[in-house]
């Protein structure tokens, strides 16, 4: 094993033992655990050795997304709900109303100063 591939398996190791405690914590920690747990299986596809080992055709290179030890994982629970649709970001004010008020504001301060304007007539 090479330097380089230690330190892959290393990392690995280590990003292994921060999903298991994030997970074991819960709350947010859980979620971003959740998020990384297939990442330390990656990592350790990424060691040099292996590279080269594919790029010289002596690997093979359409393994399944998990590794051969492991057997695929099933859904931990049915998938028969539809995925809810985002919420758009827009939202706020029409476009319409905002214009209207704005008009609507600007003529009666044009009728406010015209009207304070023949109190003060200038001679």
């Amino acid at each position: 094993m090479t330097k380089g591939d230690q330190a892959v398996e290393s990392a690995a190791d280590k990003l292994e033992g921060f999903v298991r405690e994030a997970q074991q914590r819960g709350g947010v920690k859980a979620k971003v655990g959740e998020a990384l747990s297939e990442d330390p299986e990656f990592l350790r596809k990424l060691k040099p050795s292996l590279i080269a080992a594919r790029a010289k055709g002596e690997a093979p290179t359409d393994l399944p997304a998990g590794s051969p030890a492991t057997p695929p994982s099933a859904p931990s629970r049915p998938q028969l709900e539809r995925p809810k649709k985002p919420k758009q970001a827009g939202g706020g004010l029409s476009p319409w109303l905002v214009i209207g008020a704005a008009l609507a504001g600007g003529y009666l301060l044009a009728k406010v100063l015209d009207w304070r304007g023949h109190a003060h007539p200038r001679v």
